[in-house]
């Protein structure tokens, strides 16, 4: 059925679930799996989280949208939470991980025009090659995966792109026109490439120095993946702008935003962007949820112990089908020997196993489980990879 009428622009693993708990999912014939993936870290807190399906069910019984043209009673604790948590001033709540990359775009492009005071119709973007930040025609046109490109031009102009890790070349690049620099701070779909732990640092110290924006995509790695709140936390770098998205909805409802300072955000100025659902009552109320567990900080901590229990069996098959493993916290890359098989190919492997995971680029295979994955879970998860690569070397 989904053949027929659903459009083909997903290549699925051949697995139909229907329900879930924590880090596992059932399919429709009643077989389990140990979710690795956790939607592209968007369930980092496990499927159906009792606080947050609770949060979700009250806000259900009361009012679920109201669009911005009111207020309505979430919507400000929301944004108030998920600024202290950020240490930032205001929040621009947006649905979709893309909507939030795009009024970032359109902010940074505000800002330059102005605040720093860039010609009209002059502000350029920095962006790093390799780049994943969405789907939509201005965030395609600045990617360099001819996939994601082919056929959807002409392209929206506005962007240079970098080699990424390569803070010097992010240097050169600056013009006066220049309005700011948009990082992943880890590559999520390029395969989880982590950069050289001066990289951030160094972007942080030019965009300050040359008066540009630095704009942090966090939407795969905030929020507790890579074992703190963002991933810019781990190398001691605060952004001026954080794209938020995935995990902020619980793997609910979609819920995204952008995080900054009044300076920056106040350029904004009402009928200039906005969303129907944007903000909307159900969203703020899960999103408050989200928030509520994250300033605890054991949702943090949790992934980085387990993620140096992940890093360390992972580092074990380096040489036995493994060529190269990255990562931090609950967050590995793992580049399968491609002379050995596909990323597709152990994937479906995997799957037969008990374990749904995803490829990307070939023969790289991404590891996410959700946070609340136990111990013993992740150890039989890296059993299980460990005895298909014994297989396919046999």
């Amino acid at each position: 059925m989904s053949e027929e009428h659903l459009a083909h622009n997903y290549h699925p693993l051949d697995v139909t679930v229907e329900s879930g708990e924590g880090a596992w999912v059932t399919d429709v014939t009643g077989r389990r799996y140990l979710d690795c993936l956790a939607a592209y870290s968007a369930v980092n807190f496990g499927h159906g989280h009792p606080a947050l399906v609770a949060a979700a069910k009250d806000q259900l019984d009361r009012i679920t949208l109201t669009s911005r043209a009111f207020h309505n009673d979430r919507l400000g604790p929301f944004a108030a939470a998920l600024a202290e948590l950020a240490h930032k001033d205001m929040v621009l709540p947006m649905n979709t991980g893309a909507e939030a990359v795009e009024s970032a775009v359109k902010v940074a492009r505000a800002w330059g025009y102005r605040v720093k005071g860039v010609p009209a119709e002059r502000a350029t973007i920095i962006v790093a090659d390799g780049n994943f930040h969405g789907r939509t025609t201005t965030i395609i046109s600045f990617s360099n995966d001819e996939q994601a490109r082919a056929d959807f031009g002409p392209f929206t102009p506005g962007f240079v792109s970098v080699p990424y890790g390569d803070a010097a070349a992010i240097e050169a690049a600056i013009t006066p026109d220049t309005v700011a620099v948009l990082l992943e701070p880890i590559q999520g779909e390029a395969g989880i490439i982590v950069p050289p732990a001066d990289y951030l640092p160094a972007v942080r110290e030019i965009t300050t120095r040359t008066n540009v924006l630095f704009i942090a995509d966090e939407i795969q790695s905030g929020l507790g993946r890579t074992g703190a709140t963002f991933q810019c936390d781990n190398v001691g770098v605060v952004p001026d702008l954080y794209l938020l998205g995935k995990a902020l909805g619980g793997g609910i409802v979609p819920v995204s935003a952008v995080v900054g300072n009044a300076d920056i955000l106040g350029v904004l100025r009402p009928g200039e962007h906005g969303s129907t659902f944007g903000g909307n009552p159900l969203a703020a109320a899960v999103g408050t949820a989200v928030v509520e567990l994250l300033a605890t900080g054991e949702m943090q901590e949790r992934a980085r112990m387990l993620g140096e229990r992940l890093q360390a069996r992972l580092r074990d098959l380096l040489g036995h089908g493994v060529v190269a493993v990255r990562g931090a916290g609950l967050w590995a890359g793992i580049d399968i020997d491609p002379a050995l098989a596909t990323g597709r190919k152990v994937c479906e492997l995997l799957a037969e196993r008990g374990v749904l995971a995803k490829d990307t680029h070939g023969s790289t295979i991404r590891l996410a489980p959700p946070i609340v994955v136990s111990p013993e879970d992740l150890d039989w998860a890296c059993d299980q990879l460990e005895a298909v690569l014994r297989e396919l070397a046999a």
